[in-house]
């Protein structure tokens, strides 16, 4: 008992990654098809169960978090605005540079060249597509009509436009009920990160069950065909990992080495459960940890999950020429930079749970006439590229909570994080 309490979570995280491998390829749901009996599809239920725990404690956090982060302050809202502008700055600078690798990576590997869209189903494209996002119309739906119907359906961006508003108006109230209404804030803060707590502990089941599944359905050999597209990507966000991350810690003198170990189990659990949400609890109290401000953290991380995505905005560029180049249609660069403006902009409402970044794509295939069939093939491999561009956007918003903190000239970190 005394070796496996010394076990960390990682360790359980990637113990139980191997078992679901095993478990989806001797049990296969095809075998079960033909055959009858068990498969290790029907672990769905656990993956179900852990997605689900993490997702009931995504608002009261998000919320309560956010509230101090604004209302802690007392009267210094120039500080919260300068840290927004600053934030926003800094979101829009490495998204772009986001779009420019995928860009190039999608036109020098050319993976779309050779792929037959012929034949792919049209219906399941069809059905992404009947939700068209627009830029207007992701400012209008950031805007909740209740918050209490924005927490039931989990709208991020709702949640934090409200609790941005809400603290603000905390921050300029006089009376004994600002004094009340923050404790109860930090009061919810702290029991819901003993939440996070006791639902982590559940991780490994969740984690192992949700890649046996995967297995299962589409075996060893998913790649198949699309491998081409999925290595780019992964290629992709490599390049930008090497290009643009690891400079922006150089330039902004993060402690490289132990930022990875800080962030290692966060992104194993964005990467295995294709959801940043997932790993948004624990990365919040791991950049604490780290030595950034609370009122940063609090403020910077969730933010960046509406307007920070690189691995999304990386894919984005990626998928959308992709479908171009397998439809046969040349399309001029100066076509495929508004196209990169469009996702830009449009992006900035994909919500942060699996393969949302399909919506965008098919509102963008639809505006500039590339076939939604495009949508029907990516679909077969987008669970391989949905963990990979998940877990880069992850690490891209940890890393911008540290730039904050640098910038702000409050990043303190501890003496044994700089020693790790």
């Amino acid at each position: 008992m005394s070796m496996l309490r010394r076990i960390s979570l990682s360790q359980w995280i990637v113990i139980s990654m191997v078992v679901g491998v095993a478990l989806g390829f001797l049990f296969p749901t095809a075998e079960r098809e033909l055959h009858g009996g068990w498969a290790a599809s029907d672990l769905a239920l656990l993956s179900n169960v852990f997605l689900r725990m993490i997702k009931s404690l995504i608002v009261p956090l998000l919320f309560a978090t956010l509230v101090v982060g604004l209302a802690g302050h007392g009267d210094d809202m120039k500080k919260v605005g300068r840290l927004a502008f600053r934030s926003i700055v800094y979101f829009e600078v490495v998204t772009t540079l986001a779009l420019v690798v995928g860009l190039f990576a999608v036109n020098l590997v050319k993976p779309g060249q050779g792929i037959n869209l012929g034949g792919a189903p049209t219906e399941a494209a069809r059905a992404y597509a009947a939700t068209k996002m627009t830029f207007s119309g992701v400012v209008e739906h950031t805007v909740p009509t209740s918050f209490f119907d924005a927490a039931s359906k989990n709208e991020v961006l709702q949640v934090v436009f409200f609790a941005i508003l809400f603290g603000v108006a905390l921050s300029q109230v006089k009376t004994d009920g600002k004094k009340f209404m923050l404790s109860f804030c930090e009061s919810l803060s702290d029991v819901m990160f003993r939440f996070v707590g006791l639902v982590m502990a559940f991780a490994p089941f969740g984690i192992g069950a949700a890649i046996a599944v995967t297995v299962a359905n589409g075996g060893l050999s998913i790649l198949g065909k699309l491998g081409i597209l999925v290595a780019t990507l992964y290629g992709a966000l490599i390049v930008f990992v090497l290009v643009v991350l690891i400079p922006t810690m150089l330039l902004f003198r993060v402690p490289i080495k132990a930022f990875i170990k800080t962030v290692r189990e966060p992104w194993l659990i964005a990467f295995t459960t294709a959801s940043s949400e997932a790993a948004f609890p624990m990365a919040m109290q791991r950049m604490e940890a780290f030595g950034v401000p609370r009122r940063i953290v609090s403020f910077v991380l969730p933010t960046g999950y509406s307007f920070n995505l690189d691995g999304s905005t990386l894919y984005l560029a990626l998928a959308s020429v992709f479908v171009a180049q397998a439809a046969g249609i040349d399309m001029p660069l100066s076509t495929q930079l508004l196209m990169m403006l469009t996702l830009m902009l449009t992006s900035k409402g994909v919500a942060a749970v699996p393969r949302a970044s399909l919506v965008i794509l098919s509102g963008a295939l639809t505006q500039f006439g590339l076939p939604l069939e495009g949508v029907a093939v990516i679909l077969g491999v987008d669970a391989l590229m949905d963990m990979a561009r998940t877990s880069i956007n992850l690490v891209g918003n940890c890393l911008a909570t540290v730039v904050m903190a640098r910038w702000e000239g409050e990043f303190n970190p501890p003496a044994e994080v700089m020693s790790s």
